[in-house]
């Protein structure tokens, strides 16, 4: 059974910063690209980073520069690294990790954790 967990969320104050993990069991992690998502009361889920399987860092503008996702592999685990929070920061975090297989039968596997939340404010 796969497991997904989000671990480090919070409260900070504006201009802190804050560490989220998410740690993956039960299926092999190395082969999935690792996502984290936000969402707010009302709207949709927003993608903010990823990570694919080789390592590779995309963010949406609002982040980029002031977050960092990396991946460990041998602990089945990735870190979002979230400095100079800002209120508009303030969401549930969501961790994905995602694998679209194409051969022999297109298959997309995605496994979601639970969230967890985080609050910018003063």
């Amino acid at each position: 059974q796969v497991h997904v967990v989000e671990h480090g969320g919070g409260l900070v104050q504006p201009g802190g910063s804050l560490r989220l993990s998410c740690a993956a069991s039960g299926i092999d992690f190395s082969t999935f690209d690792m996502n984290w998502y936000r969402q707010t009361p009302g709207n949709q889920r927003e993608l903010v980073a990823t990570i694919s399987r080789g390592g590779t860092t995309n963010y949406t503008a609002s982040v980029l520069g002031r977050f960092t996702l990396s991946r460990d592999n041998a602990a089945s685990t990735v870190y979002l690294r979230m400095n100079t929070l800002q209120p508009d920061d303030t969401a549930v975090y969501y961790c994905n990790m995602k694998r679209v297989i194409e051969f022999p039968r297109y298959v997309v596997m995605s496994y979601w954790g639970q969230g967890i939340q985080v609050i910018v404010s003063s």
